[in-house]
């Protein structure tokens, strides 16, 4: 399922105008991004918690060269779903 799918879903459901669950969709989305991104967590009960983890830094191996190379630390955004989630995915 793509965005366009999403909310044409999400407009049927809400009984709304496509446009207004694109727009509710938009800023939803947006404000995960903003939130993790200034490293804090968005937890939504039952779904799942989107939050920042650190990566340590590591060796690595180029694929052409077979030379190693440092790659630095750094923050990337995870999700980790929630219970009732994992148990409807089963």
């Amino acid at each position: 399922m793509n965005k366009e799918e999403l909310v044409k879903e999400v407009a049927k459901k809400a009984k709304v105008s496509q446009k207004a669950a694109a727009d509710v969709i938009s800023a939803t989305l947006e404000t995960v991004e903003k939130t993790v991104a200034k490293g804090k967590r968005v937890t939504l009960v039952g779904f799942g918690t989107f939050e920042p983890r650190k990566r340590a830094a590591r060796m690595g191996r180029n694929p052409q060269t077979g030379k190693e190379i440092k790659i630095a630390a750094k923050t990337v955004p995870a999700f980790s779903a929630g219970k009732k989630f994992k148990e409807l995915v089963k």
